[in-house]
């Protein structure tokens, strides 16, 4: 059985688009050193992590000037592949876990099987095009391709809310609260998958 201060993981991704450098501690206390160059997405991944009690250092560049698309996808999908990574066999974790969380008027629910299967559904709804630098469609679009990469079932609501800053940073903590809720070890079953299948990663 992996011992929780064992779960990290290092992922680059270099393309013709984006260079991403991603560290992280699963069993962390939150400490977050984000890069991004887009400074709605600094904010939003701070968030992830400080809720999510994940030490997180993201370095990114890329083709800002095209617009925040690939980097904002390609950052999500290394973060999700760290998690996967990080998470190795997936014993004695929890595996299921969910967070409510309320900012000011909105309040988002976000739940997460650690499944092994990617899966990712989102009922968020804004009203702009743009939060701070940041495309608003592009939220959740780093949820699924989060999901996709770190092989979760992710699953995205919101209930209230009308400011977009809100409701997407209500998201992001809810996600990290969610991910550390299932990514808990359970003493009840040291060493054992938490499926009937006996796997999480086949």
């Amino acid at each position: 059985m992996r011992m929780p201060n064992e779960r990290r993981a290092t992922v680059e991704r270099d393309t013709a688009e984006t260079r991403v450098h991603v560290d992280l501690n699963v069993d962390g206390t939150g400490r977050a050193e984000v890069a991004t160059g887009i400074g709605f997405y600094d904010h939003m991944l701070t968030a992830f992590a400080r809720h999510g009690r994940f030490d997180l250092t993201v370095r990114a560049s890329g083709d800002l000037e095209i617009d925040a698309h690939h980097t904002m996808e390609d950052i999500a999908l290394v973060l999700g592949q760290a998690f996967d990574e990080a998470l190795g066999d997936r014993a004695g974790i929890v595996r299921m876990g969910d967070a409510l969380v309320p900012l000011d008027e909105a309040l988002v629910q976000v739940a997460i099987d650690i499944s092994g299967r990617p899966y990712a559904a989102t009922n968020l709804q804004f009203t702009g095009d743009r939060i701070g630098e940041a495309p608003a469609e592009m939220v959740s679009h780093v949820l699924r391709s989060f999901a996709s990469t770190a092989k979760v079932a992710l699953h995205a609501r919101q209930l209230a809310g009308a400011n977009d800053h809100h409701i997407a940073e209500a998201t992001m903590k809810a996600l990290g609260r969610a991910l550390d809720a299932a990514s808990t070890y359970d003493s009840r079953i040291a060493g054992e998958v938490p499926s009937t299948k006996e796997t999480l990663t086949a």
